[in-house]
């Protein structure tokens, strides 16, 4: 019985998580909803995150969009656990917090794909692309295995999963949900994305060619709160080269063939448009460009429905006539 009001303590209930709980930096605890992009870092140096839905959707570009290839094939893939993934490109002040820890040395000349030149530069590296560019920018001319290092040494200072997105996982969150060929829609202009514009799409209107990165927060992020998902540079994936997609999802730790990396969405190629969410191509890993960076998911430390065990990202693949 209370003798005084104030004395009076209710128990309390522990609060359920009806979202996704996320392990944060060394001790804290978050509830978040994938999809709603509540954003989070694990460090003061480390990328800024959001946490995407599980979800279904259909690899590749159809047969009716304007520059879709064969390389492009559809194939149905499912991803059953959310996960997190960088709200942006890996920027040049968070490479540059790498360098300095780490005394990384990026090897190699720089190539800019806006002259389209065939001969790297040696003047150029992270540093100085040959445009102006601050620390809010995406860092460019970085191969994979720069980028690989990278990973090392996010993994070892935050014991978070830390690695290079897969394609699958690319595509996945270009999209967020979406099945155009830009997330907002068919057809794109340079008010919602940084390419040539002196090349049109679907129709759409010609626009500005900056020959230059913006920063990583230009434009509107996508429905799951991811910026420059289409334009800007390119990314960096996990995966080894594959001429099609028909096998592709299925490798999640994949070693380079032939010294070739799938590189995903973004600039420009011998003058077609090459920002669509399925566009593919490959480059020898050891090769830097000005147009070239990379973009984090971390797959563990996530628990849905307040489960006690953590999630890894899993997914499933079939083909488009539905066979596994």
């Amino acid at each position: 019985m209370c003798l005084a009001e104030f004395l009076c303590v209710q128990p309390v209930e522990a609060q359920r998580c009806d979202g996704a709980e996320l392990k944060v930096g060394p001790d804290e605890t978050r509830c978040v909803k994938p999809g709603a992009g509540e954003a989070f870092k694990d460090c003061p140096d480390c990328p800024e995150m959001v946490v995407v839905p599980a979800g279904s959707f259909t690899m590749g570009a159809s047969a009716s969009e304007e520059v879709a290839t064969e390389r492009e094939d559809q194939v149905l893939v499912s991803l059953a656990s959310p996960f997190a993934v960088g709200r942006f490109a890996v920027t040049k002040g968070e490479f540059a917090a790498f360098v300095a820890a780490t005394a990384h040395n990026t090897d190699g000349p720089c190539y800019d794909l806006s002259t389209l030149e065939t001969k790297g530069r040696t003047d150029r590296d992270w540093r100085s692309a040959g445009f102006l560019q601050n620390d809010r920018h995406p860092v460019v001319c970085v191969n994979w295995n720069d980028a690989k290092a990278y990973v090392g040494w996010l993994v070892a200072s935050t014991g978070k999963s830390y690695r290079l997105l897969t394609e699958t996982e690319r595509e996945y969150v270009t999209r967020a949900g979406s099945t155009t060929a830009f997330w907002w829609g068919a057809t794109i202009s340079t008010d919602q994305a940084n390419y040539n514009g002196n090349v049109t799409y679907a129709g759409g209107p010609k626009g500005e060619r900056r020959k230059m990165t913006v920063p990583v927060d230009s434009f509107a992020p996508n429905h799951w709160g991811l910026y420059n998902v289409h334009g800007n540079v390119w990314d960096w994936t996990e995966d080894c080269w594959n001429a099609t997609k028909r096998r592709k999802p299925r490798r999640r730790n994949a070693q380079a063939y032939g010294g070739l990396q799938p590189s995903r969405s973004a600039w420009r190629v011998l003058e077609q448009l090459s920002a669509h969410a399925s566009l593919r191509t490959a480059r020898e890993r050891t090769g830097q460009c000005s147009r070239q960076s990379y973009r984090l998911p971390r797959c563990e430390n996530i628990a849905v429905n307040a489960s006690p065990a953590a999630q890894r990202c899993f997914l499933r693949a079939s083909n488009a006539d539905g066979r596994s």
